[in-house]
This record gives structure tokens, C-alpha cells and sequence, in this order.
């Protein structure tokens, strides 16, 4: 068994994983947060580098290129993946083929195209743990938590993209999320972000900005977070309505299937009810936000 990697944790160093147009970064930075941010897509990249090559002269900001997946899908001594462009929205990239299709069913348009493969864990060891990692790949989101697994640190709070695909899918995040010491949980949808949060003033982490969230932002995170944190119990019961709209109401939604008259009025009634019961817009999308347990009375060095 390999040895656990002792690396540091720095409350001031966040990991934006899944920079695209660097929505979230603006925020963490604006914070005054160190950050590490992660693309696969080049174009994006660049498009980074300049909109903040000020913070990355300044040392502030670090952006890594490449995709992070598992080492186990490459045939040995490559270091190039196929990345999975998406032209009608780039927020759709991904290296998972099985995405890609859904993309192309559902009327986008892709390009394929080779980008580099990040060692993740080495990416960590590096720069240290983070005090919070954001996560959104595109289905890939769990290797990153995966990672921490050769660490004897996690960062305080981390979130990913919830799996719409299978109730069991969310179980298993939660379960990974879990077992990696994670023990609060919050479901936040992220559309409506831009309408419903801000940052509270005085701050609770970092310092204070004020800040309009983007249309895709992952918006507030941690102490700044608000709502109620719930157990793994409380988590999955509140996931089991957002995971029905999913599957009536999301891409390939059941009711999206029927055409015979009145489905449409049927739709409408689903889509209000469920709305009722979740509180949120439904099928919206979810982000999974984890605390690891006693993180809000831990204190690390600054990097």
C-alpha cells in the first residue's frame, strides 16, 4: 500500500476545477483567495490567461491545461486524450464519449479534439490541499475526489456537479463524499444563482466583494454558504424530488416523450409541483456542496 501523502492544507488556496470563462475564479481571486484552475479546453485556456494574466504575473493565479481523468483510461505511455468540443455550448466539454452522444441526441454540435492528461495527485502534492476545491468536469468530477484518497489532508469543503443519470449515481457521491470524512451536505441549484445569492457582508471568507454572480457561476461556497447543512440521510431524501424532475423534466425527460393530448398540460403540472416541493426551478441543475466534518474549527497555515 503506498504511503499517505502528508502535503499541507492552506486556508487561503482554492482549486477552481472546471475554470471555463472563469466566472468562479474572478470570485475567488476578488476574495483574495490563491487559486489553482484547471481547463481542458484551449481555447478557454487562453481565454483565461488573458482576462487575468494580471493576477498570474502577480502569482496569484496558477491555470493548468489538460483533462483530468482516470490514469486507468489511457493505454500505457499516453499522456493525450480525446476532448469532446462542444460548439453550441462550451460549458458541454468533456472527455466522456457517452456525454458527448447525449450532447450531439439532444442538438449540439461537436468537434474532437486531443488536449493533454493532468496528474491530478501530483498537481495537489505541488500546491497543497486546498481550504475549498470546486468541481465541475463534466463527469469526471469523482477522480478529483478519488485523489484525496493519497492524502492524509482534505480540503474544508468541496462541490461537485450531482449526476443526473441514476438516483444510485448521486448515492455514490455522497457515499465517496462520505467515506472521505465529509459529513455535511447541501443540494444548491445553480441556476438560480445569479437571482438568489450574494455575499454576505461582513465576509465569512476571504474578504469581502461585492460581487454579481455570472449565469453558470457556482456561486457562494463554504462558511458563506448559508442554508442547512444535512446528514448523508437528510442529503439523499432531499435529492429523491430533485432526481424525479431530472427524469421527467430533464434532457430525455419521460414526459417529453409523450405525445398524446393534454401531455403538454401534464408537463406544466409536474413541473409546478415539483417546483412546490423543491423549492428551486425544476429540472434546474445541482451542484453537491460537502463540509468535512469539525472544518469550521480547523485552522491551517497560509500558503
Amino acid at each position: 500500500m503506498a504511503a499517505v501523502l502528508k502535503t499541507p492544507k492552506y486556508t487561503n488556496l482554492v482549486y477552481d476545477v472546471g475554470l471555463h470563462r472563469g466566472e468562479d475564479t474572478d470570485f475567488y481571486l476578488r476574495k483574495g483567495f490563491q487559486v489553482v484552475a484547471f481547463e481542458a479546453n484551449p481555447e478557454l485556456a487562453q481565454h483565461c490567461r488573458s482576462r487575468f494574466h494580471e493576477f498570474i504575473s502577480q502569482g496569484q493565479l496558477r491555470i493548468v491545461e489538460g483533462a483530468v481523468v482516470e490514469r486507468g483510461v489511457l493505454e500505457s505511455g499516453e499522456s493525450r486524450i480525446r476532448f469532446y468540443s462542444n460548439q453550441s455550448g462550451s460549458t458541454w466539454g468533456t472527455v466522456r464519449s457517452e456525454w458527448a452522444d447525449r450532447n450531439e441526441r439532444l442538438g449540439t454540435s461537436i468537434s474532437i479534439i486531443e488536449v493533454d492528461v493532468i496528474d491530478f495527485a501530483a498537481v495537489l502534492e505541488q500546491n497543497g490541499i486546498p481550504h475549498y476545491m470546486k468541481i465541475d468536469i463534466e463527469g469526471c468530477d469523482t477522480v478529483c475526489l478519488n485523489a484525496l484518497k493519497k492524502f492524509s489532508e482534505r480540503p474544508d469543503y468541496v462541490s461537485i456537479e450531482s449526476t443526473k443519470t441514476s438516483f444510485a449515481g448521486i448515492r455514490c457521491e455522497i457515499d465517496l463524499l462520505t467515506s472521505l470524512g465529509y459529513d455535511s451536505f447541501q443540494a444548491i441549484e445553480q441556476m438560480d444563482i445569479p437571482h438568489t445569492q450574494s455575499p454576505p457582508e461582513p465576509a465569512k471568507e476571504g474578504t469581502y466583494v461585492d460581487h454579481r454572480f455570472e449565469r453558470g457561476s457556482s456561486g457562494l461556497f463554504g462558511a458563506e454558504l448559508g442554508g442547512q447543512w444535512r446528514s448523508r440521510r437528510d442529503i439523499l431524501r432531499q435529492y429523491r424530488p430533485i432526481y424525479l424532475g431530472y427524469r421527467l423534466l430533464g434532457d430525455d425527460g419521460t414526459l417529453y416523450r409523450w405525445q398524446f393530448r393534454g401531455a403538454s398540460r401534464l408537463r406544466r403540472s409536474a413541473k409546478r409541483l415539483l417546483e412546490r416541493i423543491n423549492g428551486a426551478t425544476v429540472p434546474g441543475w445541482y451542484d453537491t456542496h460537502a463540509r468535512l466534518a469539525g472544518a469550521e474549527k480547523k485552522q491551517h497555515p497560509r500558503a
